[in-house]
């Protein structure tokens, strides 16, 4: 693995953290400035995700995209300030979005209609805790988190007021929704 060249002690903008190099042995994000990393994720993670943005892209409306593992600017400091920048299992965009992050630009939180974290082990705080709260401040609306124990299991969350996001029961099984768009998933079968 390639270090990455960055100036020791430094936080980091947004727009600083969009021009360091891709790495395709971790995963990055950026945490008030400082790099996070974290392993690719395990085989069990990426063949629910892959599953999960198939059967997702298939039912979607027109005007709605699917996209896993894509840069989001949190928007939850200044651009001058060190920055939040985040990589979601999935997140589901309009359309429209995909023109204006051709060549390394970041998918802005206000442009998020869904994001999606599949829990591995070593996240789930970080899932259930931290991105819970960092997303609901960046005014994301529905965030879905998705947990691999012994069933595949799916707790909708979305925004309630000012008092971040309600979360709904953890589902198993076969659900369906309306919010944020119309959706039929058996959960079962994404593992």
């Amino acid at each position: 693995m390639s270090a990455l060249p960055l100036p020791p002690q430094r936080l980091l903008t947004t727009a600083e953290f969009a021009e360091l190099p891709d790495e395709a042995e971790a995963r990055y994000e950026l945490q008030e400035g400082s790099i996070v990393m974290s392993p690719r994720p395990r085989p069990r993670h990426q063949l629910c995700l892959g599953r999960l943005v198939a059967r997702l892209a298939e039912q979607l409306p027109e005007e709605l995209e699917v996209l896993p593992e894509v840069d989001v600017d949190l928007e939850l400091t200044p651009a001058s300030r060190p920055g939040f920048v985040r990589a979601p299992d999935l997140v589901v965009v309009r359309r429209e979005v995909l023109g204006r992050v051709e060549d390394r630009g970041l998918i802005r939180a206000c442009e998020v209609v869904l994001a999606v974290e599949i829990t591995s082990p070593g996240t789930s705080r970080m899932d259930t805790v931290v991105k819970h709260g960092e997303y609901a401040d960046a005014g994301i609306p529905h965030y879905w988190i998705v947990t691999l124990d012994d069933s595949v299991a799916l707790t909708r969350c979305h925004l309630g007021g000012e008092f971040g996001y309600v979360d709904a029961a953890p589902a198993r099984g076969r659900i369906s929704f309306d919010e944020p768009f119309p959706v039929v998933l058996d959960l079962a079968a994404l593992l």
